[in-house]
């Protein structure tokens, strides 16, 4: 599926992002437009690429401005204020100057309060209210045609149409007055086109802080690198920068790439990229990230990724694509945002109508209509679930919880079960050969010999375990193997000398009809230990060879992780590939109720389907290719990115660290921001079903009408932006 991504300019509320969707859906070849009023984003998907350049054909013709966004050519190009959807200094002076020509218009009002009986001429009153109407409230009516064009509504019809009313109510009374002075309303027009300036601009305020943590994270993006030529070493651009080049990194300079040390040691603080609170050490043949800061000592770097395939780059995406996308409660508000302002056009004739005929004052009728069309805005409506949604994926981000998709963060909420895999997720991950036990007539060196020569290509934990010391082994001679071939979830095959021989699983020894009656009583022993067990056989004359036993620890976060887990109230499972004796000891040592040995992929996929018919969300937390399956069947799939870019591909959400603790954070973090969510929708829903009935009684002015449609949209966000305070319980009190 290929996705495209469109700015857009002149939104303003909820009935402009379904009128957007429409548009581009429309377009032949599109399958899906997905926009965001809070990112100003459009995301078009096909099975093809559509041209740009029809898609933003289709948005001018809806009414509204498109530009294109080519990540790869603007990567580490600095955003304009305009384009980062913050307020620029001509909002800022027109807020201004529209409070400066209206302040004089309310001050009478104003001295009413005190005692003081003053009215300002009405011809002044015309000569201040005029420039607001039609110059500074101009956006109004550019973008109300262009709704009326577009056969749809928009709050800023409902506020030009409101303010015209009044201003033109003003005008006939000044024409028309006799004598006496007119009762004017050119303060009500001023000062609510002066209060939606108001309201847009902190607006854009406050979408600008919950954007803060794509702001910080593109800080980190360096704009030149250090590199080795020959003797020398040489700034250049980081977009000359090329893979296998070697980077130099001085003591407190921030890593330009994604590289492997070659040369040097040091503390490198990786903490807006992985959440990590304290330095770590690198040193020879460690993989450090581009946007960490160096510590104390010199560092060369071989390049291994540059551009859009960096860490940074592609954590900049994960989160650019999460913020930008829409959760499935914002397809109710969609629904409503469809009809809602043609509904408010109604019900603001009823009240024109029904005040005229029943106390025959037009004067009033045309206010109390007035007042209907100004606090019926759809904005708060709009923004309730994207700015909450922005707020927790930059939190989250924070502290190394990187949430794909906005479906994702709503599910976690949900989440009643994990499941673990346990080796890389539980466990380090770095498993060493704990026994050699080869049967009788075999010799241990030449068990290790076999094991070696067969694991010698793989990239697998125990494989390297094994290969490791094999290389410590002085007296054991290096073998080759021919005919390779990994047997997913049940080990490997190989031929070594002219013998085609298996190392894997208990099952796989099955499966081949070998015989391991003569080591049982060891393998068992061992499991009960926690070790973990691999057979070696000769598969030509099925044959045992011996077996090789594994320890790996159980990482010191881990316990702690899963009693949080419990302390949210969710079960807890454990599945993996390994041996019962094996799981069951990792299981007992933290806790975790319900344990599951000698998986395949496919059967951690299945019982994954299982729980479901249990629980009501399940969630899958691992880290290698073996778990992708399981991932992806999972409501939530929840992967190391110290594991494989497979399995990160087939979740929802990537911890940036492989600290188990992260799962509770990140279910902590989606049940806060649906729980903003809710808060925001209903004081939207809340605020047009009390303030619309109010204004069509007469109960509104019209000014207070515009304030009240202004704070409602800085008030959502505002709630919103208390994500930004929250904090993982494992994370508090730390530096």
């Amino acid at each position: 599926m290929n996705q495209q991504a469109i700015k857009i300019e002149g939104m303003s509320c909820a009935s402009c992002v379904g009128r957007v969707e429409r548009a581009l859906a429309a377009v032949p070849g599109v399958d899906t437009a997905s926009v965001n009023l809070a990112t100003e984003m459009a995301r078009v998907e096909s099975a093809q690429p559509v041209d740009l350049a029809v898609l933003v054909q289709a948005i001018d013709k809806a009414g509204y401005q498109g530009i294109p966004v080519v990540p790869d050519a603007v990567a580490n190009a600095p955003a304009s204020a305009h384009a980062r959807g913050l307020p620029g200094p001509r909002d800022g002076y027109a807020v201004l100057l529209a409070a400066l020509l209206s302040l004089p218009l309310v001050l009478p009002m104003l001295m009413e309060l005190a005692g003081v009986h003053w009215m300002l001429d009405g011809r002044i009153q015309f000569l201040l209210a005029t420039p607001v109407q039609f110059w500074l409230g101009a956006r109004f009516y550019r973008a109300g045609w262009l709704a009326v064009r577009a056969r749809s509504g928009n709050m800023d019809l409902l506020v030009a149409l409101g303010t015209s009313a009044a201003y033109g109510l003003s005008v006939y009374q000044l024409l028309a007055g006799r004598g006496a002075m007119p009762h004017l309303y050119f303060e009500a027009s001023a000062v609510v086109i002066t209060l939606v300036l108001l309201g847009k601009w902190l607006e854009a305020r406050a979408k600008r802080q919950t954007a803060s943590a794509i702001r910080a994270l593109q800080v980190l993006r360096p704009e030149s690198a250090r590199v080795r030529r020959g003797t020398q070493d040489i700034d250049v651009p980081i977009a000359a920068v090329r893979v296998g080049d070697m980077v130099v990194v001085r003591p407190g300079e921030r890593v330009a790439v994604d590289g492997v040390v070659m040369e040097g040691a040091s503390h490198v603080d990786e903490a807006l990229i992985t959440g990590e609170s304290l330095p770590v050490a690198r040193h020879g043949g460690d993989h450090v990230t581009g946007g960490a800061i160096n510590g104390e000592g010199l560092l060369l770097v071989r390049v291994t990724a540059v551009g859009a395939e960096s860490t940074l780059a592609r954590i900049i995406r994960l989160v650019e694509d999460a913020q930008a996308a829409k959760a499935p409660v914002q397809h109710l508000v969609d629904r409503v945002s469809a009809v809602f302002v043609p509904v408010v056009l109604v019900l603001a004739a009823s009240t024109l109508a029904g005040w005229w005929l029943f106390s025959g004052d037009m004067e009033l009728a045309i206010i109390n209509a007035v007042a209907v069309l100004v606090i019926a805005c759809p904005c708060a409506l709009g923004l309730a679930t994207p700015a909450a949604i922005m707020a927790g994926t930059g939190v989250a981000a924070r502290y190394g919880i990187l949430i794909k998709d906005a479906e994702a963060l709503e599910l976690a909420h949900r989440i009643t079960t994990v499941a673990f895999d346990k080796t890389g997720t539980l466990t380090e991950g770095k498993p060493s050969l704990a026994a050699l036990e080869p049967v009788p007539g075999v010799a241990s060196a030449r068990l290790l010999q076999l094991a070696a020569a067969i694991q010698r290509g793989s990239e697998h934990a125990l494989a390297r375990a094994v290969v490791d010391a094999a290389a410590k082994d002085a007296d054991s001679i290096p073998l080759s193997a021919s005919d390779v071939a990994a047997l997913p979830g049940r080990g490997i095959a190989a031929s070594v000398d002219g013998r085609r021989m298996v190392l894997g699983s208990t099952r796989l020894m099955q499966e081949r009809g070998i015989d391991m009656s003569a080591l049982e009583a060891r393998a068992g022993e061992l499991e009960r230990r926690g070790h973990t067990i691999s057979w070696l056989a000769d598969v030509d004359d099925k044959q045992l060879s011996g077996l090789l036993a594994f320890g790996d620890r159980v990482k010191p976060q881990a316990r702690a992780a899963v009693q949080a887990l419990h302390a949210l109230n969710i079960h807890t499972v454990l599945f993996t590939g390994d041996n019962q004796g094996s799981a069951d000891a990792v299981g007992k040592e933290l806790g975790i109720e319900r344990v599951t040995a000698n998986m395949l992929p496919a059967d951690k996929a299945a019982a994954i389907a299982a729980l479901k018919h249990e629980h009501a969300c399940i969630a899958m937390v691992g880290d290698g290719i073996n778990d992708a399956p399981a991932l992806a069947a999972a409501d939530v799939g929840i992967a190391m990115s110290s594991g494989t870019d497979v399995a990160m591909h087939a979740a929802g959400i990537t911890l940036m660290r492989g600290d188990p603790a992260l799962v509770a954070a990140a279910i902590s973090i989606s049940r806060r921001s649906y729980s903003k969510i809710r808060q925001n929708l209903f004081w939207a829903f809340i605020y047009n079903l009390v303030g619309i009935p109010l204004a069509a009684f007469g109960l509104l002015n019209p000014m207070v009408a515009g304030a009240a449609m202004a704070l409602s949209s800085v008030s959502v966000i505002s709630n919103a932006l208390l994500l930004r305070r929250w904090t993982p319980e494992h994370a508090k009190g730390q530096p």
